[in-house]
Protein backbone atom coordinates (compact mmCIF):
# COMPACT_ATOMS: atom_id res chain seq x y z
CA UNK A 1 0.00 0.00 0.00
CA UNK A 2 2.85 2.39 0.90
CA UNK A 3 4.67 1.74 -2.39
CA UNK A 4 1.47 2.41 -4.29
CA UNK A 5 1.01 5.70 -2.43
CA UNK A 6 4.59 6.79 -3.17
CA UNK A 7 4.02 6.44 -6.91
CA UNK A 8 0.75 8.40 -6.83
CA UNK A 9 1.57 11.27 -4.47
CA UNK A 10 -0.76 13.75 -6.16
CA UNK A 11 -3.76 11.46 -6.47
CA UNK A 12 -6.70 12.07 -4.16
CA UNK A 13 -8.64 9.01 -5.21
CA UNK A 14 -10.63 7.31 -2.42
CA UNK A 15 -8.45 4.29 -3.10
CA UNK A 16 -5.65 5.98 -1.23
CA UNK A 17 -7.61 7.17 1.79
CA UNK A 18 -8.49 10.62 2.95
CA UNK A 19 -6.79 13.82 1.78
CA UNK A 20 -5.54 14.39 5.32
CA UNK A 21 -3.62 11.09 5.23
CA UNK A 22 -1.86 12.13 2.05
CA UNK A 23 -1.01 15.55 3.46
CA UNK A 24 0.49 13.82 6.48
CA UNK A 25 2.65 11.67 4.20
CA UNK A 26 3.88 14.65 2.17
CA UNK A 27 4.51 17.13 4.98
CA UNK A 28 7.99 18.24 5.97
CA UNK A 29 9.87 15.99 8.36
CA UNK A 30 12.49 16.75 10.98
CA UNK A 31 15.04 13.97 11.19
CA UNK A 32 17.31 14.21 14.24
CA UNK A 33 20.61 12.39 13.94
CA UNK A 34 21.87 13.40 17.36
CA UNK A 35 20.54 14.94 20.56
CA UNK A 36 23.14 15.66 23.22
CA UNK A 37 22.83 17.90 26.29
CA UNK A 38 19.83 19.64 24.76
CA UNK A 39 21.53 20.30 21.39
CA UNK A 40 19.74 18.96 18.30
CA UNK A 41 21.61 17.96 15.15
CA UNK A 42 19.68 16.91 12.09
CA UNK A 43 17.94 17.82 8.87
CA UNK A 44 14.52 19.16 7.91
CA UNK A 45 13.34 17.28 4.81
CA UNK A 46 10.47 17.49 2.32
CA UNK A 47 10.71 21.27 2.06
CA UNK A 48 9.56 23.41 -0.84
CA UNK A 49 6.51 23.16 -3.05
CA UNK A 50 7.96 20.05 -4.70
CA UNK A 51 9.05 18.61 -1.34
CA UNK A 52 12.57 18.11 -2.71
CA UNK A 53 14.59 20.49 -0.51
CA UNK A 54 16.20 20.06 2.88
CA UNK A 55 17.84 22.22 5.54
CA UNK A 56 20.47 21.38 8.16
CA UNK A 57 19.98 22.22 11.83
CA UNK A 58 21.29 23.99 13.80
CA UNK A 59 21.21 26.62 11.11
CA UNK A 60 20.13 30.12 10.21
CA UNK A 61 17.89 31.88 7.70
CA UNK A 62 19.14 34.31 5.07
CA UNK A 63 18.29 37.83 6.23
CA UNK A 64 16.78 39.97 3.46
CA UNK A 65 15.33 43.42 2.90
CA UNK A 66 12.17 43.17 0.78
CA UNK A 67 13.38 39.84 -0.53
CA UNK A 68 16.96 40.88 -1.36
CA UNK A 69 20.11 40.31 0.64
CA UNK A 70 21.22 43.80 1.77
CA UNK A 71 23.81 45.44 -0.52
CA UNK A 72 23.95 42.36 -2.78
CA UNK A 73 22.51 41.28 -6.11
CA UNK A 74 21.30 37.69 -6.53
CA UNK A 75 24.38 37.00 -8.67
CA UNK A 76 26.72 38.29 -5.97
CA UNK A 77 24.88 36.38 -3.27
CA UNK A 78 25.48 33.11 -5.08
CA UNK A 79 29.24 33.74 -4.87
CA UNK A 80 29.02 33.35 -1.08
CA UNK A 81 29.70 29.90 0.36
CA UNK A 82 27.16 28.27 2.67
CA UNK A 83 24.15 30.48 1.93
CA UNK A 84 21.19 29.09 3.92
CA UNK A 85 18.51 27.16 2.04
CA UNK A 86 15.73 29.37 3.42
CA UNK A 87 15.46 33.16 3.12
CA UNK A 88 13.61 35.33 5.63
CA UNK A 89 11.09 37.84 4.30
CA UNK A 90 9.32 40.34 6.54
CA UNK A 91 5.63 41.10 6.30
CA UNK A 92 6.29 44.70 7.33
CA UNK A 93 8.17 45.30 4.06
CA UNK A 94 5.72 43.42 1.82
CA UNK A 95 2.23 44.13 3.17
CA UNK A 96 1.91 47.34 1.15
CA UNK A 97 2.43 45.36 -2.06
CA UNK A 98 -0.47 43.02 -1.33
CA UNK A 99 -2.64 44.11 -4.28
CA UNK A 100 0.19 43.85 -6.80
CA UNK A 101 1.15 40.37 -5.60
CA UNK A 102 -2.48 39.24 -5.59
CA UNK A 103 -2.83 40.28 -9.20
CA UNK A 104 0.52 38.67 -10.08
CA UNK A 105 -0.75 35.31 -8.72
CA UNK A 106 2.59 33.46 -8.87
CA UNK A 107 3.94 34.24 -5.41
CA UNK A 108 6.67 36.40 -3.96
CA UNK A 109 9.47 33.94 -4.82
CA UNK A 110 9.10 34.34 -8.56
CA UNK A 111 8.30 38.05 -8.20
CA UNK A 112 11.64 38.84 -6.51
CA UNK A 113 13.65 36.51 -8.74
CA UNK A 114 14.16 33.76 -6.16
CA UNK A 115 11.82 31.01 -7.39
CA UNK A 116 14.19 28.26 -6.29
CA UNK A 117 14.61 29.53 -2.72
CA UNK A 118 12.71 28.40 0.35
CA UNK A 119 10.95 31.38 1.90
CA UNK A 120 9.91 32.14 5.48
CA UNK A 121 7.77 35.20 6.17
CA UNK A 122 8.11 36.77 9.62
CA UNK A 123 5.88 39.53 10.95
CA UNK A 124 8.57 42.11 11.72
CA UNK A 125 12.10 43.00 10.69
CA UNK A 126 14.36 42.08 13.65
CA UNK A 127 16.56 45.11 12.91
CA UNK A 128 13.63 47.57 13.00
CA UNK A 129 11.39 46.97 16.03
CA UNK A 130 7.81 48.19 15.71
CA UNK A 131 6.28 50.69 18.15
CA UNK A 132 4.35 49.10 21.01
CA UNK A 133 0.69 49.62 21.85
CA UNK A 134 -0.95 48.67 18.56
CA UNK A 135 -2.07 45.09 19.24
CA UNK A 136 -5.77 44.49 19.91
CA UNK A 137 -7.95 41.40 20.26
CA UNK A 138 -8.69 41.62 16.55
CA UNK A 139 -5.53 42.89 14.89
CA UNK A 140 -1.75 43.28 14.90
CA UNK A 141 0.01 46.21 13.23
CA UNK A 142 3.19 46.23 11.15
CA UNK A 143 5.08 49.26 9.88
CA UNK A 144 6.07 49.53 6.24
CA UNK A 145 7.58 52.38 4.25
CA UNK A 146 4.21 54.08 4.12
CA UNK A 147 3.44 53.78 7.82
CA UNK A 148 1.22 51.49 9.89
CA UNK A 149 -0.63 48.58 8.31
CA UNK A 150 -3.29 46.97 10.49
CA UNK A 151 -3.66 43.21 10.17
CA UNK A 152 -6.77 41.25 11.03
CA UNK A 153 -6.47 37.48 10.71
CA UNK A 154 -8.44 37.58 7.44
CA UNK A 155 -6.27 40.27 5.91
CA UNK A 156 -3.11 38.57 7.13
CA UNK A 157 -4.04 35.26 5.53
CA UNK A 158 -5.07 36.99 2.29
CA UNK A 159 -1.59 38.51 2.12
CA UNK A 160 0.02 35.13 2.83
CA UNK A 161 -2.04 33.65 0.01
CA UNK A 162 -0.62 36.31 -2.33
CA UNK A 163 2.95 35.76 -1.06
CA UNK A 164 2.79 31.93 -1.11
CA UNK A 165 5.79 31.42 1.23
CA UNK A 166 6.93 27.97 2.30
CA UNK A 167 6.64 28.93 5.98
CA UNK A 168 5.07 31.91 7.69
CA UNK A 169 4.91 33.15 11.24
CA UNK A 170 1.36 33.32 12.49
CA UNK A 171 -0.12 36.54 13.85
CA UNK A 172 0.70 36.96 17.53
CA UNK A 173 0.82 39.49 20.34
CA UNK A 174 4.58 39.87 20.73
CA UNK A 175 4.60 42.98 22.89
CA UNK A 176 5.15 41.06 26.13
CA UNK A 177 8.91 40.45 26.05
CA UNK A 178 11.34 38.76 28.42
CA UNK A 179 13.53 41.84 28.12
CA UNK A 180 11.12 43.83 30.31
CA UNK A 181 9.20 43.01 33.45
CA UNK A 182 5.76 41.81 32.37
CA UNK A 183 2.68 41.68 34.57
CA UNK A 184 0.92 38.33 34.80
CA UNK A 185 -2.21 39.93 33.37
CA UNK A 186 -0.34 41.29 30.32
CA UNK A 187 1.47 38.00 29.75
CA UNK A 188 -1.81 36.07 29.93
CA UNK A 189 -3.40 38.45 27.44
CA UNK A 190 -0.51 37.98 24.99
CA UNK A 191 -0.96 34.19 25.11
CA UNK A 192 -4.75 34.34 24.80
CA UNK A 193 -4.61 36.68 21.83
CA UNK A 194 -1.91 34.66 20.09
CA UNK A 195 -3.88 31.42 20.43
CA UNK A 196 -7.03 33.11 19.09
CA UNK A 197 -5.09 34.43 16.10
CA UNK A 198 -3.62 30.97 15.52
CA UNK A 199 -6.99 29.20 15.60
CA UNK A 200 -8.49 31.74 13.20
CA UNK A 201 -5.54 31.45 10.79
CA UNK A 202 -5.65 27.64 10.87
CA UNK A 203 -9.34 27.69 9.96
CA UNK A 204 -8.66 30.04 7.04
CA UNK A 205 -5.78 27.85 5.90
CA UNK A 206 -8.06 24.83 5.68
CA UNK A 207 -10.39 26.78 3.40
CA UNK A 208 -7.65 27.73 0.92
CA UNK A 209 -5.98 25.29 -1.46
CA UNK A 210 -3.10 27.73 -1.96
CA UNK A 211 -2.48 28.25 1.77
CA UNK A 212 -2.49 24.52 2.43
CA UNK A 213 0.83 24.36 0.56
CA UNK A 214 2.40 26.67 3.14
CA UNK A 215 3.35 25.82 6.72
CA UNK A 216 2.14 27.89 9.67
CA UNK A 217 4.72 28.47 12.40
CA UNK A 218 3.01 28.83 15.78
CA UNK A 219 4.35 31.55 18.09
CA UNK A 220 5.23 31.03 21.75
CA UNK A 221 4.48 34.16 23.79
CA UNK A 222 4.08 34.99 27.48
CA UNK A 223 6.82 37.47 28.35
CA UNK A 224 8.89 36.61 31.40
CA UNK A 225 6.05 34.79 33.19
CA UNK A 226 6.92 31.08 33.39
CA UNK A 227 3.36 29.84 33.82
CA UNK A 228 2.15 31.70 30.74
CA UNK A 229 5.15 30.70 28.63
CA UNK A 230 4.49 27.03 29.43
CA UNK A 231 0.78 27.41 28.72
CA UNK A 232 1.59 29.02 25.38
CA UNK A 233 3.95 26.17 24.49
CA UNK A 234 1.52 23.42 25.49
CA UNK A 235 -1.50 24.93 23.78
CA UNK A 236 0.35 25.82 20.59
CA UNK A 237 1.77 22.30 20.42
CA UNK A 238 -1.81 20.92 20.41
CA UNK A 239 -2.51 22.75 17.15
CA UNK A 240 -1.51 21.42 13.69
CA UNK A 241 1.42 23.83 13.24
CA UNK A 242 4.58 22.92 11.34
CA UNK A 243 7.01 24.43 13.83
CA UNK A 244 7.41 26.93 16.64
CA UNK A 245 8.74 30.48 16.87
CA UNK A 246 10.15 31.43 20.26
CA UNK A 247 9.36 35.13 20.45
CA UNK A 248 10.50 37.81 22.88
CA UNK A 249 13.67 36.14 24.17
CA UNK A 250 16.01 38.88 22.98
CA UNK A 251 17.29 41.47 25.43
CA UNK A 252 20.27 43.00 27.17
CA UNK A 253 23.04 40.82 28.70
CA UNK A 254 21.81 41.52 32.24
CA UNK A 255 18.68 39.43 31.67
CA UNK A 256 20.39 36.65 29.70
CA UNK A 257 20.45 34.03 32.46
CA UNK A 258 16.76 34.55 33.24
CA UNK A 259 15.82 34.30 29.58
CA UNK A 260 17.87 31.14 29.08
CA UNK A 261 16.30 29.42 32.08
CA UNK A 262 12.87 30.28 30.72
CA UNK A 263 13.87 29.06 27.26
CA UNK A 264 14.96 25.66 28.63
CA UNK A 265 11.59 25.17 30.30
CA UNK A 266 9.68 26.16 27.16
CA UNK A 267 11.54 23.91 24.71
CA UNK A 268 11.06 20.97 27.10
CA UNK A 269 7.31 21.29 26.43
CA UNK A 270 7.62 21.21 22.64
CA UNK A 271 7.46 18.05 20.51
CA UNK A 272 10.79 16.69 19.29
CA UNK A 273 9.71 16.26 15.68
CA UNK A 274 9.07 19.92 14.79
CA UNK A 275 11.62 22.73 14.27
CA UNK A 276 12.09 25.54 16.78
CA UNK A 277 12.97 29.01 15.49
CA UNK A 278 13.91 31.97 17.65
CA UNK A 279 13.52 35.65 16.79
CA UNK A 280 15.79 38.53 17.73
CA UNK A 281 18.80 36.37 18.71
CA UNK A 282 21.79 36.46 16.37
CA UNK A 283 25.01 37.14 18.34
CA UNK A 284 27.39 34.13 18.23
CA UNK A 285 27.62 33.68 22.00
CA UNK A 286 23.84 33.84 22.47
CA UNK A 287 23.28 31.51 19.50
CA UNK A 288 25.35 28.80 21.21
CA UNK A 289 23.49 29.26 24.51
CA UNK A 290 20.17 28.84 22.71
CA UNK A 291 21.34 25.78 20.77
CA UNK A 292 22.15 24.12 24.10
CA UNK A 293 18.52 24.74 25.02
CA UNK A 294 17.04 23.05 21.98
CA UNK A 295 16.71 25.87 19.43
CA UNK A 296 17.19 24.87 15.78
CA UNK A 297 17.01 27.96 13.57
CA UNK A 298 18.13 31.59 13.92
CA UNK A 299 17.87 34.84 12.00
CA UNK A 300 21.03 36.22 10.39
CA UNK A 301 20.57 39.95 10.90
CA UNK A 302 23.78 40.26 12.96
CA UNK A 303 26.08 40.33 9.87
CA UNK A 304 23.91 43.11 8.42
CA UNK A 305 24.15 45.18 11.62
CA UNK A 306 27.92 44.72 11.63
CA UNK A 307 28.11 45.83 7.98
CA UNK A 308 26.03 48.94 8.69
CA UNK A 309 28.55 49.90 11.40
CA UNK A 310 31.37 49.77 8.86
CA UNK A 311 32.73 46.71 10.65
CA UNK A 312 33.90 43.23 9.71
CA UNK A 313 33.34 39.98 11.61
CA UNK A 314 36.71 38.64 12.71
CA UNK A 315 35.87 36.23 15.53
CA UNK A 316 37.39 32.76 15.36
CA UNK A 317 35.26 29.63 15.31
CA UNK A 318 38.12 27.22 14.60
CA UNK A 319 38.10 25.17 17.78
CA UNK A 320 40.96 23.01 16.42
CA UNK A 321 43.29 25.67 14.99
CA UNK A 322 46.65 25.09 13.38
CA UNK A 323 49.26 26.12 16.03
CA UNK A 324 51.28 28.18 13.52
CA UNK A 325 48.21 30.08 12.31
CA UNK A 326 47.16 30.70 15.90
CA UNK A 327 50.53 32.26 16.69
CA UNK A 328 50.37 34.48 13.59
CA UNK A 329 46.89 35.74 14.44
CA UNK A 330 47.24 36.10 18.20
CA UNK A 331 48.69 39.62 18.36
CA UNK A 332 46.20 41.09 15.90
CA UNK A 333 43.23 39.41 17.54
CA UNK A 334 44.13 40.64 21.03
CA UNK A 335 44.61 44.17 19.75
CA UNK A 336 41.22 44.11 18.05
CA UNK A 337 39.47 42.87 21.19
CA UNK A 338 41.05 45.61 23.29
CA UNK A 339 39.96 48.34 20.91
CA UNK A 340 36.31 47.34 21.31
CA UNK A 341 36.32 48.52 24.92
CA UNK A 342 37.11 52.03 23.71
CA UNK A 343 34.41 52.05 21.04
CA UNK A 344 31.31 54.15 21.62
CA UNK A 345 27.89 53.49 20.19
CA UNK A 346 27.78 53.74 16.41
CA UNK A 347 24.50 54.61 14.72
CA UNK A 348 22.98 52.11 12.29
CA UNK A 349 20.13 52.69 9.86
CA UNK A 350 17.48 51.83 12.43
CA UNK A 351 18.75 52.25 15.96
CA UNK A 352 21.88 52.62 18.09
CA UNK A 353 23.84 49.38 18.36
CA UNK A 354 26.97 48.74 20.34
CA UNK A 355 29.98 47.35 18.57
CA UNK A 356 30.85 43.88 19.84
CA UNK A 357 34.13 42.07 20.37
CA UNK A 358 33.30 39.82 17.42
CA UNK A 359 34.15 42.57 14.91
CA UNK A 360 36.64 45.30 13.99
CA UNK A 361 35.76 48.87 13.02
CA UNK A 362 37.38 49.51 9.66
CA UNK A 363 36.63 53.23 9.82
CA UNK A 364 39.44 53.58 12.35
CA UNK A 365 42.56 55.31 11.09
CA UNK A 366 44.86 52.47 12.15
CA UNK A 367 43.56 50.40 9.20
CA UNK A 368 44.66 53.04 6.69
CA UNK A 369 47.90 51.14 6.00
CA UNK A 370 46.85 47.64 7.03
CA UNK A 371 47.29 45.47 3.95
CA UNK A 372 46.10 42.23 5.51
CA UNK A 373 42.78 40.65 4.48
CA UNK A 374 39.87 41.12 6.86
CA UNK A 375 40.53 37.63 8.25
CA UNK A 376 43.60 35.58 7.39
CA UNK A 377 42.63 32.33 5.70
CA UNK A 378 39.08 33.47 4.87
CA UNK A 379 38.00 32.22 1.44
CA UNK A 380 35.39 34.90 0.72
CA UNK A 381 35.71 37.12 -2.35
CA UNK A 382 36.51 40.19 -0.25
CA UNK A 383 39.37 38.63 1.72
CA UNK A 384 40.88 36.94 -1.36
CA UNK A 385 40.94 40.15 -3.40
CA UNK A 386 41.04 43.16 -1.07
CA UNK A 387 42.70 44.48 2.09
CA UNK A 388 41.63 46.20 5.27
CA UNK A 389 43.23 49.39 3.96
CA UNK A 390 41.08 49.29 0.82
CA UNK A 391 37.87 48.76 2.79
CA UNK A 392 38.90 51.63 5.10
CA UNK A 393 39.34 53.87 2.04
CA UNK A 394 35.92 52.90 0.68
CA UNK A 395 34.27 53.64 4.02
CA UNK A 396 35.85 57.05 4.61
CA UNK A 397 34.99 58.11 1.04
CA UNK A 398 31.42 56.77 1.42
CA UNK A 399 31.70 54.39 -1.55
CA UNK A 400 28.77 51.98 -1.94
CA UNK A 401 31.22 49.17 -2.70
CA UNK A 402 32.19 49.15 0.99
CA UNK A 403 28.81 47.75 1.98
CA UNK A 404 28.92 45.16 -0.80
CA UNK A 405 32.35 43.80 0.17
CA UNK A 406 31.63 43.87 3.91
CA UNK A 407 28.29 42.12 3.42
CA UNK A 408 29.95 39.39 1.36
CA UNK A 409 32.52 38.77 4.06
CA UNK A 410 30.20 39.09 7.04
CA UNK A 411 27.60 36.73 5.61
CA UNK A 412 30.18 34.11 4.62
CA UNK A 413 31.90 34.35 8.00
CA UNK A 414 28.58 33.96 9.85
CA UNK A 415 27.38 31.07 7.71
CA UNK A 416 30.76 29.40 8.28
CA UNK A 417 30.18 29.74 12.01
CA UNK A 418 26.99 27.66 11.74
CA UNK A 419 28.81 25.02 9.68
CA UNK A 420 31.39 24.87 12.47
CA UNK A 421 28.61 24.39 15.05
CA UNK A 422 27.24 21.39 13.17
CA UNK A 423 30.70 19.88 12.77
CA UNK A 424 31.41 20.39 16.47
CA UNK A 425 28.15 18.65 17.39
CA UNK A 426 29.00 15.72 15.13
CA UNK A 427 32.35 15.24 16.86
CA UNK A 428 31.13 15.99 20.43
CA UNK A 429 33.29 19.12 20.62
CA UNK A 430 30.70 21.85 21.01
CA UNK A 431 32.12 22.65 24.45
CA UNK A 432 35.44 23.58 22.82
CA UNK A 433 33.70 25.88 20.36
CA UNK A 434 31.59 27.46 23.08
CA UNK A 435 34.66 28.16 25.22
CA UNK A 436 36.44 29.72 22.23
CA UNK A 437 33.47 32.01 21.53
CA UNK A 438 33.08 32.83 25.24
CA UNK A 439 36.68 34.04 25.43
CA UNK A 440 36.02 36.40 22.54
CA UNK A 441 32.71 37.77 23.84
CA UNK A 442 32.67 41.20 25.41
Amino acid sequence: MLNCLMHTQHSFSPLFGHQQDLKEFLKMKLSLTKVADGCRLGKIKNLGKARDCSMDIPGCLLYTKTGSAPHLTHHTLHKIHGVPAMAQLTLSSLAEHHEVLTEYKEGIGKFIGMPESLLYCSLHDPVSPCPAGYVTNKSVSVWGFGGRVEMTASRFMAIQQALQPDWFQCLSDGEASCAEATSIKRARKSVDRSLLFLDHCLRLQEESEVLQKSTIIGVIEGGDVMEERLRSARETAKRPVGGFLLDGFQGDPATLETRLNLLSSVTAELPEDKPRLISGVSRPDEVLECIERGVDLFESFFPYQVTERGCALTFSFDYQPNPEETLLQQNGTQEEIKCVDQTKKIKTTSCDQEMTSFEINLKEKKYQEDFDPLVRGCSCYCCKNHTRAYIHHLLVTSELLAGVLLMIHNFEHYFGFFHSIREALKSDRLALLKELIRRQAS
